[in-house]
């Protein structure tokens, strides 16, 4: 690639194809998801990470070596690596495991906004299940899974409104249009009680019931977590309104005299001129049709007879 006046113009096909691929889109790409590994973990964390990637695939990326000594969460030094291996694999969201004396077993959630840190937040690990530890049939690569949040934390709590937020982004997978009823068999639960958060994962399965409508029994396949909130670090609001902010070509444009009730029912409103019912079309019949020539005329005479 030839870079000139701050313009990088391609020299090959390739370079150019490669460069429309970065260029900002209307329907952005797939978001992937980079899983880093500490210069210090567990087994522990090192075996969650290497199940979420399997969550994840195939749009994820493990980093195949080790990118930091130690993690400082504070210290501004760690988000220009991040920017920088975000760049590298055109990905906006990271997990990053480490594990230390002060935090153990811990695991960092976070995303970018135009290759910048945008929200970063640190769970601890408290129990864990791996998915070999459960054996159960697990479900196939890509399967995009349902997500369930429960919990009043999830509503009222700033922390956990951001916290739903940034695990929505990471495990929905691709937008698609329709999903048939057989594809929906993953299911991710997040329930935050009691300042836990606990995760769960289960694999829907649809039984017989008798009638048209299968009923539906949970499995659970793992991996599960027991996770406690630690530090965060949090976007400001204007910069969460702009990273939220949509192109003027996707918005929906409003309709005129167009509504919509409670349930959902349609309801148009047309505007018409003013009719002119002389000139009505009616329904014609064969007795009511008028007839020609002279006996019309001796039918349509009356005679008055008047007594004397």
């Amino acid at each position: 690639m030839k870079q000139k006046e701050g313009v990088i113009k391609p020299k090959t096909k390739r370079a150019k194809r490669f460069l429309d691929n970065r260029a900002p889109k209307l329907t952005e790409n797939v978001k992937n998801a980079m899983i880093m590994k500490g210069g210090n973990t567990s087994m522990t964390v090192t075996q969650a990470l290497k199940d979420i990637y399997a969550l994840k695939k195939p749009i994820s990326i493990t980093l195949k070596y080790n990118i930091f000594i130690a993690l400082p969460f504070p210290i501004t030094n760690i988000f220009c690596l991040q920017e920088f291996f975000s760049k590298k694999t055109d990905s906006s969201l990271f997990l990053f495991g480490s594990h230390n004396k002060k935090r153990p077993n811990n695991l960092i959630f976070g995303r970018l906004f135009d290759f910048h840190v945008l929200d970063m937040i640190e769970l601890g690990i408290e129990k864990y299940n791996s998915l070999s530890a459960i054996k159960n049939s697990k479900c196939p690569e890509g399967t995009k899974p349902m997500l369930v949040f429960a919990g009043e934390a999830f509503d009222h709590d700033d922390d956990h409104k951001r916290l739903k937020s940034l695990l929505t982004d990471f495990f929905r997978g691709p937008v698609v249009p329709s999903v048939r009823l057989a594809g929906l068999e993953h299911v991710l639960h997040f329930t935050a009680l009691e300042g836990k958060i606990y995760m769960r994962s289960y694999r829907s399965l649809l039984k017989k019931s008798g009638c048209r409508t299968p009923r539906i029994e949970l499995e659970e396949i793992g991996p599960s977590f027991d996770f406690v909130l630690r530090r965060t670090h949090l976007a400001s609001d204007d910069l969460y309104k702009t990273a939220h902010r949509q192109p003027k070509a996707l918005k929906p444009k409003k309709k005129k005299n167009i509504s919509h009730d409670t349930f959902g029912t349609k309801f148009g409103r047309l505007h018409m001129q003013k009719q002119d019912l002389a000139k009505l079309q009616t329904r014609k019949m064969k007795g009511l049709r008028k007839r020609r020539g002279p006996a019309a005329a001796a039918e349509g005479e009356t005679t008055i007879k008047v007594e004397e």
